[in-house]
């Protein structure tokens, strides 16, 4: 099975900008509809889709905010340097949440990004998380 990541943003070429040079991934070579941008260089495809802040959802369960929220659901992003990712995450527009924390399995910094969504940068001890796997 084969897993894509679909992020809502208001603003595609801002959100493009971002992810790229905020997060070191890359605008493949192909754009969907001519508004759609998919990002390599994780390990699932990332598209970028444009809606408009305020525009209903599936099923119209609520409307689109680009604020910070909260989701159930985010990106965990795995890096080599913790703290150059997290340097070149601020300096394109994320927000650090939050201290750096030191864990057994690894270090974790928790960001939002310009469009509300939470992100984690993640560098991973030697072992990584079979230090705490039982």
């Amino acid at each position: 099975m084969q897993l894509y990541v679909n992020i809502d943003v208001d603003d595609v070429d801002k959100a493009v900008a971002f992810y790229t040079k905020g997060l070191g991934l890359r605008l493949s070579r192909r754009r969907f509809n001519g508004a759609i941008a998919e990002l390599a260089g994780a390990s699932s495809p990332i598209h970028l889709l444009p809606k408009a802040a305020a525009s209903a959802t599936a099923q119209g369960a609520a409307t689109r905010t680009y604020a910070r929220h909260w989701t159930p659901v985010h990106l965990d992003f795995c890096v080599e340097d913790l703290d150059a990712a997290l340097q070149r995450a601020l300096d394109a527009g994320a927000r650090l949440e939050g201290e750096v924390r030191q864990h057994a399995w690894g270090r974790i910094a928790t960001l939002g990004d310009p469009f509300g969504h939470g992100l984690c940068l993640i560098q991973l001890a030697p072992g990584g998380y079979a230090n705490v796997a039982g």
